[in-house]
């Protein structure tokens, strides 16, 4: 399974966002060693776009490409059925719901088996969840320490498209997400001009 597992705080630094979500990220940002020197042109700014929103939600080129092609065929505008698309993969709601306080260790406990999607076993990252589905830690992997802390200790994203239950180490998607309520700061319309050349 392909992955990408370039250095965080570097890839932050370069792309001049936190997606990575740690606090730290952006400690060196304002360091002159990292200040851009040059005027960015029109396809420097479109590909910042891209590599953004492929950083937020750790996916490679391959597979944001596949999720443009689907987000045209949508009756929504293409840069917001795009970014919906990405927030409703399971890796992703898993780190939106707090199971992993990163979209890495997220990807992790997916592909390790720790999530069930609606009581089944879902060892998909990419797994597209639906509205109603309900996504909870194996019964097992409640015991395990890192996993509770995590989910119990890690600061709720408080998004109103998702209801987290720490009772039944569960969340749910109660609706699909508005573009505007989705914490991804990138320019889609960027992106989806990148792809349309």
């Amino acid at each position: 399974m392909a992955r990408n597992t370039s250095p965080r705080f570097k890839q932050c630094r370069r792309l001049g966002v936190n997606v990575c979500g740690h606090p730290k990220a952006m400690k060196r940002a304002g360091s002159p060693a990292f200040a851009k020197r040059k005027k960015p042109t029109e396809y420097s700014k479109q590909l910042c776009e891209k590599q953004k929103l492929k950083a937020y939600y750790g996916v490679l080129e391959k597979q944001l490409r596949h999720y443009y092609d689907l987000a045209m065929k949508s009756d929504m505008m293409t840069g917001d059925a795009l970014v919906i698309l990405l927030e409703t993969r399971l890796d992703n709601a898993v780190y939106r719901i707090g199971f992993g306080n990163s979209i890495r260790l997220a990807r992790q406990l997916v592909s390790h088996g720790h999530i069930l999607v609606n009581g089944k076993k879902v060892d998909i990252p990419s797994y597209q969840i639906k509205v109603g589905d309900v996504i909870s830690l194996k019964e097992g992997s409640r015991k395990n320490e890192q996993f509770k802390n995590c989910f119990l200790g890690h600061p709720a994203f408080n998004l109103p498209y998702f209801e987290k239950n720490e009772e039944e180490f569960s969340g749910k998607l109660t609706r699909l997400p508005e573009r505007k309520e989705i914490p991804v700061e990138v320019h889609d319309q960027a992106v989806v001009e990148f792809y349309s050349k």
